[in-house]
């Protein structure tokens, strides 16, 4: 079973966290405030049932709520960030998930402003960083529509095949372009 990390449980983390976990992924929820990991709770208590938060013998919760972004990433085999769409978050985020993260770990980031190529590039896995090119009121809005994924000159096979599959579940159809404003469009 595929790992999701999501860091961050605002809109766009509740959202993802219901629908990967609905799609059968095991998600992992972070966020460094209490009061939005309770809500995310609540809400995906209401939405899957309590069944899917508890933890039994046979089987881990379809989502853990956890406090620390190295325990949400540590058994990771993809990381999504939801922290806002600015430089210094971006880098910040980042760079923790790259120190904190096993080295099979793929990145996917939301941003419709930077350049997946220069984030990606601060990172020691460039290979493994993609963009995700929407808004998340167009994802929520837009079930089973397209999903828009920038990539890098240096993007592995690997790591598309891995978002392909995974948005795939969540029944999107993934869409993948080369990022026209960093190095790899050059």
């Amino acid at each position: 079973m595929t790992t999701v990390a999501i860091i961050g449980a605002g809109p766009l983390g509740r959202w993802l966290a219901l629908t990967a976990a609905g799609a059968g992924f095991r998600v992992l929820l972070e966020d460094v405030m209490p009061a939005n990991l309770h809500h995310a709770q609540e809400l995906l208590r209401r939405q899957l049932g309590p069944e899917a938060l508890r933890q039994t013998a046979a089987a881990p919760p379809a989502v853990a709520f956890v406090s620390t972004i190295e325990d949400a990433v540590r058994e990771a085999d993809l990381a999504i960030d939801c922290v806002p769409d600015e430089l210094e978050s971006k880098l910040e985020i980042l760079w923790l998930l790259d120190r904190m993260a096993p080295p099979r770990t793929v990145f996917a980031t939301p941003t419709t402003r930077l350049s997946i190529a220069d984030l990606a590039a601060c990172t020691y896995r460039p290979e493994k960083c993609v963009a995700i090119a929407a808004e998340a009121s167009s994802l929520a809005g837009n079930p089973g529509g397209e999903v828009l994924l920038r990539t890098t000159a240096r993007t592995s096979p690997e790591t598309v095949a891995l978002l392909e599959r995974f948005w795939r579940q969540l029944g999107f159809t993934p869409v993948f372009a080369p990022d026209p404003v960093g190095p790899a469009a050059q």
